[in-house]
């Protein structure tokens, strides 16, 4: 069993435990050669897993959300938390503070309040690992794509949540950019776990 910091299951979020350690595993092998990024903290569920990897090899993750949710998130849609309503819409940033001060990766994860696209105009170097779970309409996730996979190293990872191939089980945008990327000819498809995809950078 994988030793967190903290119970993961007290952490909001919709990532599954088996896709938790397939990215801590994948993070501990490219931590040491270069930054890891995740796109997209929530409440900090998958910073844990990728942070603490970064941390166990000595990496850096830096994590970027400007924490007021995605499409889903907001009131009155599917995936709503009241817990974290704020004002006419909603907040993670205070729940991901907590968790990453409880798991004690304050040394370790750098986190940037800010959009995806805002954020690429300063991390601009050559990147190990790209996690890539941000908003899920076709702009935000193609973008998200367009912006990251190219600052992939060779050998870089890739990887992709919330892939269903099965339309009535969840939306299209992050199985089209998965699937842009293993028709780029750049990726090759390495392992897939529940609605996680791993590649790697040509």
């Amino acid at each position: 069993m994988l030793d967190l910091p903290i119970n993961i299951d007290d952490v909001k979020g919709f990532l599954d435990p088996e896709e938790g350690a397939t990215l801590h595993a994948y993070a501990r092998t490219r931590a040491k050669l270069g930054l890891v990024v995740e796109i997209g903290s929530y409440c900090g569920k998958s910073t844990v897993y990728l942070g603490t990897a970064c941390k166990i090899s000595g990496g850096v993750l830096v994590a970027i959300d400007h924490h007021e949710g995605s499409e889903e998130n907001q009131p009155g849609q599917e995936y709503f938390d009241p817990d974290l309503a704020d004002g006419d819409g909603m907040s993670s940033l205070a729940h991901f503070r907590q968790t990453i001060k409880m798991a004690d990766l304050r040394d370790t994860v750098i986190p940037i309040l800010a959009s995806s696209a805002l954020a690429s105009k300063i991390l601009t170097q050559t990147l190990s690992m790209v996690f890539i779970d941000g908003g899920h309409s076709a702009a935000a996730a193609f973008s998200d794509y367009r912006r990251w996979a190219g600052l992939l190293v060779e050998g870089g990872i890739l990887a992709i949540h919330d892939v269903f191939p099965n339309h009535a089980d969840g939306g299209r945008p992050p199985h089209d950019i998965y699937m842009r990327a293993l028709h780029s000819g750049l990726f090759e498809e390495i392992e897939g776990v529940k609605s996680l995809r791993i590649l790697r950078r040509l």
